[in-house]
């Protein structure tokens, strides 16, 4: 099995300070000071297709002026990324593991992300950006696209709140749930973090005939907790055995709940929370284009927070 110390982060970053919260995440995660740290930005530069125009005389005024814009645009993002190796080093990673890799943009920002991460990476981090003004929607378009796509590692999205040690795992009975409990044993187990498993159970009262499979009966209420308390059970023997004592982990069951993402979100303001953790999919029958619903809304609503999404 691969060691932890030859484990590979790949911290996306496009120059914003939004992105540079996602660094401060990451030099305060000491787990993560075990692994190799590539900081990884897509370039976009001059295309190849103007570099072929400006080879007319015609165009050789405007071409010098765009080649000396793209000159001080990349000195400008290598500025950005000794800032950002900078914090790493300062929190106490050395040199050797801190990489830089400018990138040149071949497919699209989001796309050569997605490859780069396909090259032996346990994960992949991103900050949030794009904030509205008229609903708590904090995810750029970039972000967005990693998230639905990169379906084949954990992608921890970074808010601006900063990392604590209390860490919320929103799970139910599903495999893609475990796993992200799972992955947090391997990550975290052994530090000093505290857990809290959340389920929620959604109620009878909000019963709606069109979507019989998304509610529960008020007689199957018992039989859920019952169940659910077995997958606690579970979830806490993964997380001893990974290093965690017993007094680190809570579980709490939150029932008759209107909608599972609004009271994961209203849980993890109410605990004060800095990092969510979320299995991609759940149970839910109904398909998504690219993950299940609850993590989805989750991402959507949550603001400032860390939201890992566990695949």
């Amino acid at each position: 099995m691969e060691s932890q110390t030859q484990k590979k982060l790949l911290l996306a970053v496009d120059g914003s300070e939004e992105a540079l919260y996602a660094v401060r995440y990451v030099s305060k995660l000491a787990p993560f000071h075990q692994m190799k740290i590539v900081l990884f930005n897509v370039f976009s530069g001059i295309p190849e297709s103007y570099r072929d125009l400006a080879k007319d005389p015609l165009f050789a005024r405007s071409a010098r002026e765009v080649e000396a814009w793209e000159m001080q645009k990349r000195k400008g993002i290598q500025e950005y990324m000794d800032k950002a190796q900078l914090i790493l080093l300062r929190s106490g990673l050395s040199q050797d593991a801190v990489t830089i890799n400018i990138h040149n943009r071949k497919k699209g920002i989001a796309r050569d992300i997605i490859q780069e991460a396909k090259d032996n990476y346990s994960c992949v981090v991103v900050g949030r950006k794009g904030m509205s003004t008229y609903k708590e929607i904090v995810v750029g378009s970039v972000a967005t696209k990693i998230i639905e796509k990169l379906a084949f590692l954990p992608v921890l999205m970074i808010g601006r709140i900063p990392l604590d040690e209390n860490i919320l795992i929103a799970l139910d009975s599903s495999e893609n749930a475990m796993r992200a409990v799972e992955y947090v044993a391997t990550t975290l187990g052994g530090f000093d973090f505290n857990i809290t498993l959340l389920n929620v159970i959604r109620g009878v009262r909000y019963f709606q005939p069109e979507f019989p499979d998304l509610f529960l009966p008020k007689v199957q209420m018992e039989a859920a907790e019952k169940e659910i308390s077995s997958v606690f059970d579970k979830a806490k023997r993964c997380l001893t055995d990974a290093g965690f004592k017993s007094n680190q982990i809570t579980t709490k069951i939150i029932s008759d709940a209107y909608s599972r993402s609004e009271a994961i979100v209203q849980e993890a303001r109410a605990g004060d929370y800095g990092t969510i953790v979320l299995g991609r999919r759940g149970l839910s029958r109904v398909k998504e284009f690219f993950m299940g619903r609850v993590s989805k809304k989750v991402i959507q609503t949550i603001r400032n927070r860390a939201v890992w999404v566990v695949t």
